[in-house]
Order: structure tokens, then sequence, then C-alpha cells
């Protein structure tokens, strides 16, 4: 366990866990994935705003460590599945961000080819499991997932990402009941990021935070700042070891804050005066850059050549992205129809794509 557990409403300054052993390159990881995740989200308001996104963007400006943080735990085989605003947790897993772009801008050559747009996609080349609109379902998809690598008898763990209000619904208490009973290898990283949409945490849920409910559930518990990449890391390399040790899940519940609406049509009228610019001095980008400079891990030259980097790739992908071709309409139906696996369909199968000429 960490020598002490500082939430963002009480600190400015990075808490190393008394536990962590991490290497250099590991931390320029975490600053990269960071910034790369930040500056992704820049690229992608500013086309919305041009009209060359497609439906909304969903930023998570200020939830970048935990989404990094957590996702960096896992190893290859394992698998997640993200929220809209864990764009930095796929970055993680490997997806490019040339990707990200063509799906949201509903390119042909996109993960969904132009079928689907922001997140709700995945890529099992990856490991991870594309999020539905549904908030909470996903963690019976995970659970699913972590079962079958137990029939399989596969070393994989398993992590899903829920917020503050999707924890408040029904499917969310009913995927985390099995993966507890089941006593899975499934890691539940659960966000209170102050808001659900507009709502803000305690007017939806009764106890005062989130990690309160694992003894009820029987499973482990875990606060930590979420803002704070280190913090969020060492509490999820935790409990991915007690996982893969089969230990069993565990909750991480990782506080943070939400500094831009629930879309880029959200003008965010609910939120107190003086709220946002309080969370803007916890920047967790802001404050993993003092600790490097501060630990002599990075000099103001190399960070500096980082984030001309992170520029120059998205660039280049913006680039590639934007001369990408739209879908063709004859791929229109592709993917969407299943094509029966046995041989001799069921006598009551009807097969509808004969219908419709495909």
């Amino acid at each position: 366990m960490p020598d002490s557990i500082t939430v963002a409403s009480e600190t400015l300054e990075i808490v190393v866990p008394g536990d962590l052993t991490i290497d250099r390159t590991q931390h320029l990881d975490f600053y990269w994935y960071m910034l790369l995740n930040r500056e992704l989200e820049e690229r992608l308001v500013n086309l919305y705003r041009q009209g060359r996104v497609v439906g909304g963007v969903y930023r998570s400006l200020g939830q970048e460590a935990e989404s990094v943080g957590t996702a960096y735990a896992l190893r290859d085989g394992d698998f997640l599945t993200p929220l809209i605003r864990n764009l930095g947790s796929i970055l993680v897993m490997g997806v490019r961000p040339v990707d990200i772009l063509k799906q949201y801008m509903a390119k042909g050559t996109g993960p969904s080819g132009g079928k689907d747009l922001n997140l709700h996609f995945g890529d099992l080349e990856h490991g991870f499991i594309g999020p539905v609109s549904m908030l909470g379902d996903m963690i019976s998809v995970i659970a699913g997932v972590a079962l079958a690598a137990r029939i399989r008898n596969e070393d994989r763990v398993c992590m899903a990402y829920i917020g503050d209000g999707g924890f408040s619904t029904g499917a969310a208490h009913e995927g985390w009941n099995l993966v507890c009973a089941q006593q899975l290898p499934v890691i539940l990283v659960a966000e209170d990021n102050c808001y659900a949409y507009s709502t803000p945490t305690p007017m939806q849920m009764g106890n005062r935070d989130m990690v309160d409910r694992a003894p009820g559930y029987g499973c482990a518990g875990e606060q930590v700042d979420g803002n704070d990449v280190l913090q969020s890391y060492a509490a999820a390399r935790r409990a991915v070891d007690r996982a893969r040790g089969g230990d069993g899940p565990t909750l991480i519940e990782v506080k943070t804050y939400r500094r831009k609406g629930h879309a880029e049509h959200d003008d965010q009228r609910y939120v107190p005066e003086g709220e946002i610019e309080l969370w803007e001095a916890r920047d967790p980008i802001d404050r993993y850059r003092r600790y490097l400079l501060s630990a002599g891990i990075l000099t103001t030259e190399q960070g500096e050549m980082i984030e001309a980097k992170v520029r120059a790739r998205l660039d280049e992908a913006v680039a590639e992205a934007e001369a990408a071709p739209m879908p063709d309409p004859e791929s229109t139906l592709e993917g969407v129809w299943a094509t029966p696996r046995w041989p001799h369909p069921h006598p009551n199968f009807h097969d509808f794509s004969l219908e419709i000429g495909h």
C-alpha cells in the first residue's frame, strides 16, 4: 500500500506511492501518453468546430492521468473496455492516433468503416472492446471475457471503466456482482469526476465514496487521486497483481474532475463559479511535469522536445485522416448482417439479407 493516499482536493503535487519502483522510460511514457491524449482531443475539437468531425466530441480534459496510469498496468494479452472519456487508455494499448481521427471523421478506412463514431469501436488485436452508450453494460461484457479466459485456462486480467453516474445503473450492479461472485480477475476503475452529465455526484448516490461499496460486493477496494498518474498506476498495478495471483477483483475509485461539459455542445451552466479554475490548478499534466523537472527526470529542453514530437506526430495523423476516403455507399451493409456459422440453418431461420438483395 502507498505511504499516503492524497485526494486531488487536498494537494497540488504528485505523491509518489511508497511501493512504487519505476524507471525513467516509464516516467516518460506516462508523460508522452498524457500529452498525446490531450493534444489529440484538442485536434478533434478544432476539427469538430470546422465541421469535419461527424457527431460529438467527448473530452477528458483533466482526466488523462487516470486513464493512462490504469491502462499502463496491463500487459499483452489483457483486455479492457473503455468509456468515451478514456481515450488515453486505448492509446496506451497501442491504437494509432490516425485511426482514432478516422473514426471521429467517419472515414471509410476507419476502425468501424464509418458506421459508428468517437470511441465506439473495438480492437481485439490491441486488447480492448468498444464501449456502448448503455453505461454499465460493458462490465457484464468484460465479466464474460474474464470468465471465458478462466474456462480456457488463459492468463488474462481485464479492466473496465465506469463513471459515478454509470455506476448507479442496474446493469453496472449486475455486472460487478457477477464479477465478485465468481471472483473473476477484473479491475473496475470507478471515476468520480464530480458530475453525471449535469448532476453533481452527491445528488445521485447516497454513499460519500464509491469505494465504500467494495465491502458489500466482497471485493478489494482502493481510492486514489485520479489526477496523479503515479497513484493511478500504482493502484492498478496492485489490483492487476492480485487478480493475476487469483485473489479476485478490485474496485478502484479515482477522484478526478471533468473540466469540460459532457460533450462539446454542453455549456456547463450548472457548474458553480470558480470550480473549474480550482481544478485547473490540479491539472494532471502540469503536476506531473513539475514532478519530472524537480526530480531531475526531465529537463525543460527535453520536455519541449517531447511536446514538439507529439505535435508533429499529430500533424501527420490529421493530414492522413483528412486525405482518407469517406465510406463507399456499396459498403453500407458490410459487417451489419452476421453470417450463420452452422452449415444447415435452423428451419425457422429467415435470411433477411436475401430480401434486400445482399
